[in-house]
């Protein structure tokens, strides 16, 4: 494969990491059993994925792509990254060392133990986890796996939209949560254009829709219910130009609106999903996002690792 994340590199990719990954399901509601007046809704859900949510695909496109050294490999994250890292190197027998900042969920801490890797807690936010990662990739030789600026993430990703193309064949627009863009980078690659893609961020994280009023990736606020997997402090340089070219635009929503659709998802389809996960139906929720009459509207439930709400 070339240097390039388009349709081609991530076709290729999904071959490579197809035994390894499930193939996960969509499910069609009518909005209006939650107040949407667009009517059917498909759901897309990768909180079904392997360790709970759509990172498991760019975590084995990385240690199946790159050469994984003795030492194994290093990753930082809020927590659904390195609990993709830590279960893709479980599979393939590598070692793993994980660092997380102190924001991160108690299930997606959880989560990474149960799968074996050597877990590191520091540090407020992921930016600070990141470093600290950077330092150990550098002291042991590891293979640092970047969350999302790096091609093989931004491949793996990608490869949802592979499984779209399937599922939902006349689909005219996806939402799709943004934190350090990897996801909406890879989809929107995969896409080029041939369905309408649709940002989604928390007000408190708007790191790409900071990014596209300044014409690059700057700095942006880190907050919110949804910061363990939405809040790194800037997009990253490979996604940022696949975003100018095929990303139509970026909605922000609230936490309150969040919380609104973790229940509304759990209240019609019984669907748990962690605040960042329920962020892409939340724009259609609260109406930062309205379907054209007619429009055929997906949302990517992009994650699963909570705890139990008890909603209500």
């Amino acid at each position: 494969m070339t240097s390039t994340i388009d349709r081609a590199a991530i076709m290729a990719t999904e071959r490579v990491i197809r035994p390894y990954i499930r193939r996960t399901p969509v499910m069609e509601i009518d909005g209006r059993d939650c107040g949407i007046e667009s009517g059917a809704i498909v759901l897309k859900l990768e909180l079904m994925q392997h360790a709970g949510s759509f990172k498991s695909r760019g975590a084995f496109a990385n240690l199946l792509m790159r050469d994984v050294p003795k030492a194994g490999v290093v990753a930082a994250s809020g927590g659904n990254h390195g609990a993709a890292v830590a279960y893709a190197a479980k599979t393939l027998k590598a070692p793993a060392k994980i660092f997380v900042p102190s924001i991160s969920s108690p299930a997606k801490i959880e989560r990474i133990k149960s799968y074996g890797a050597d877990l590191v807690v520091g540090g407020a936010v992921y930016a600070e986890a990141l470093a600290a990662s950077q330092a150990w990739a550098a002291e042991s030789g590891a293979l640092p796996v970047h969350a999302f600026d790096q091609r093989e993430t931004l491949l793996g990703q990608g490869t949802i939209g592979i499984e779209l193309d399937e599922q939902a064949p006349k689909l005219d627009t996806l939402l799709v949560a943004v934190g350090g863009g990897g996801l909406i980078g890879g989809i929107a690659a995969y896409f080029a254009g041939r369905v309408k893609i649709i940002g989604v961020e928390p007000e408190s994280c708007p790191t790409l829709y900071r990014a596209l009023e300044a014409g690059r990736p700057v700095d942006a606020p880190v907050g919110g219910i949804a910061a363990d997997s939405l809040g790194p402090r800037q997009v990253g340089p490979l996604m940022f130009p696949i975003a100018q070219a095929h990303v139509e635009r970026v909605v922000l929503v609230s936490d309150e609106a969040i919380a609104d659709a973790q229940k509304a998802l759990w209240s019609v389809a019984r669907i748990v999903a962690e605040p960042g996960g329920a962020a892409a139906f939340s724009a259609l929720l609260s109406g930062r996002y309205q379907p054209r009459p007619g429009e055929r509207v997906g949302a990517l439930v992009s994650g699963g690792n909570t705890t139990a709400v008890k909603f209500g």
